[in-house]
């Protein structure tokens, strides 16, 4: 049996088995009612996209329900959701991933959390995978009251939101340098 290698890494080279995922960049299947896309670029810290990145969502669907229990006030309703999707960068740095917005969640605080999707981040030069939130800039009164999103200096803020565009969301990422992605230490 012969596997092809991942693009080139810092460690490695690492075995593309299970880093595809079957359905891909789809959270959900693309005509579930209510679906949106989220698009975006990974740039690195020269400012360059990165052609060989790989993106992960988690998260709950509109209700603030997760694809299984995670005490979330039980399973997710919605027929199809996954509330997970894996798409690697294309050649320009871009992604495409479609799901759904999802709803409130309550912290272990007890505080509910604003819609967010959670983002895992891995590519070429990065030991360790990275780890950032998608927020939604239409979700300025949610946003304000976010726990996490307060801890965030108010000048930084604006790299974990995603704005409204035609045909879904803009959210790009941006490893390093001017305006660089918050990320989180978990």
């Amino acid at each position: 049996m012969r596997f092809t290698t991942t693009p080139s890494q810092t460690v490695g080279p690492f075995f593309e088995i299970g880093l595809p995922w079957g359905t891909g960049p789809f959270a959900v299947p693309e005509a579930t009612p209510g679906a949106i896309t989220i698009w975006g670029t990974v740039y690195d810290g020269a400012g360059e996209p990165v052609p060989d990145g790989l993106i992960e969502i988690w998260q709950a669907d509109p209700a603030g329900r997760f694809a299984d229990l995670h005490d979330h006030g039980g399973p997710s309703m919605l027929g199809g959701f996954r509330g997970l999707a894996r798409c690697a960068t294309r050649d320009d740095g871009s992604y495409r991933i479609v799901t759904v917005k999802p709803g409130r969640i309550d912290a272990a605080t007890g505080a509910a959390q604003a819609p967010h999707i959670d983002v895992s981040v891995l590519a070429r030069g990065l030991l360790r995978h990275c780890v950032t939130r998608i927020y939604f800039a239409d979700e300025e009164e949610a946003n304000a009251a976010d726990p996490l999103l307060a801890r965030v200096p108010a000048e930084r803020r604006a790299t974990l939101l995603a704005r409204p565009i035609d045909d879904g969301y803009r959210f790009d990422i941006r490893l390093q340098g001017p305006e660089e992605t918050v990320f989180f230490d978990v």
